[in-house]
C-alpha cells in the first residue's frame, strides 16, 4: 500500500523533464550545463541533476559504482546500484521539482541504464524497464537528447581529461560499440521523444540546435 502512494503521487507531475545522453566525452554534461544557464537567463525556473548522483544518498552509491577497485561488481548489482541511486534522485529532488512545474534537466537517466546495463551488458531490457518503472514511476523524460560520438572520437576526447578514468570509462571498445547500437536503437524506437544529434558537431552548433529544440517543447507544455 505505501509502495501504491509513492507511485501515485509521482503521477502529480508537471513541470518537464529534459534528459541528456551519450557515450563517455559525447559532451551531454557540458550541453547540459549549456541549457540550464540559456534557460534560467530567460527566467525559465531549471533544476540540473546528474544520475547517478544528486542527494547524499545517490552521491555515495555514485562513489561505489565508478570506483576502479570494485571490479567485482556483477552486472546485475551494477544495475540494481544505479537504480537505487535514481529512487533517492527521483523522490528527493526530481519529482518534488516536477511537481511545482519546474524544468529539470537530468544528465543521464533511464536511457543509460539501458544502453549501458541493457545491450552493454546483456541484461534482459525487459527487467530493466519493470526495475525502473517500480524507481520513477510515470517519470519518463519528455525529451532527450542523445549526443552520438564514434568509438574513436570518445578515445581522442578522453584522452585530453588529465584525471583518471574512473570503472565505467576504463571499458574496452566492444562494450561501448554495444553501447553506443544501444543509444541508436532506442532513438529509432522513439524518434517522438528522442532528438539524436551528431556529437562531433562544433560545441556551439549544437548547444544552438539544443535551445531552439527545448524552447518549442516548453512552449508545447506552456511551462
Amino acid at each position: 500500500m505505501e509502495a501504491d502512494k509513492t507511485m501515485n503521487s509521482f503521477e502529480k507531475k508537471r513541470g518537464l523533464l529534459i534528459s541528456f545522453e551519450g557515450i563517455d566525452g559525447s559532451g551531454k554534461s557540458l550541453q547540459a550545463r549549456a541549457l540550464k544557464k540559456n534557460l534560467q537567463n530567460m527566467n525559465y525556473p531549471v533544476v540540473l541533476v546528474r544520475d547517478p548522483g544528486g542527494p547524499p544518498v545517490s552521491e555515495k552509491i555514485r562513489k561505489v559504482l565508478l570506483d576502479k577497485k570494485n571490479r567485482t561488481i556483477t552486472p546485475m548489482t551494477e544495475l540494481l546500484l544505479y537504480c537505487a541511486a535514481r529512487s533517492q534522485l527521483v523522490t528527493e529532488y526530481i519529482a518534488p521539482a516536477l511537481k511545482e512545474g519546474k524544468i529539470v534537466i537530468t544528465d543521464r537517466f533511464i536511457d543509460s541504464t539501458i544502453s549501458y546495463q541493457g545491450y552493454g551488458r546483456s541484461i534482459p531490457i525487459s527487467y530493466i524497464v519493470e526495475t525502473n518503472r517500480l524507481v520513477c514511476g510515470n517519470i519518463l523524460p519528455d525529451r532527450t537528447y542523445v549526443l552520438d560520438i564514434s568509438w574513436d572520437e570518445s578515445i581522442r576526447r578522453m584522452g585530453k581529461i588529465t584525471i583518471k578514468k574512473d570503472r565505467m570509462e576504463n571499458q574496452m571498445k566492444h562494450f561501448f560499440d554495444k553501447v553506443r547500437k544501444g543509444y541508436l536503437t532506442i532513438a529509432k524506437q522513439e524518434p517522438e521523444r528522442i532528438l539524436l544529434l551528431n556529437g562531433e558537431k562544433s560545441i556551439n552548433e549544437l548547444e544552438k540546435e539544443i535551445f531552439k529544440d527545448a524552447l518549442m517543447f516548453i512552449k508545447k507544455f506552456n511551462i
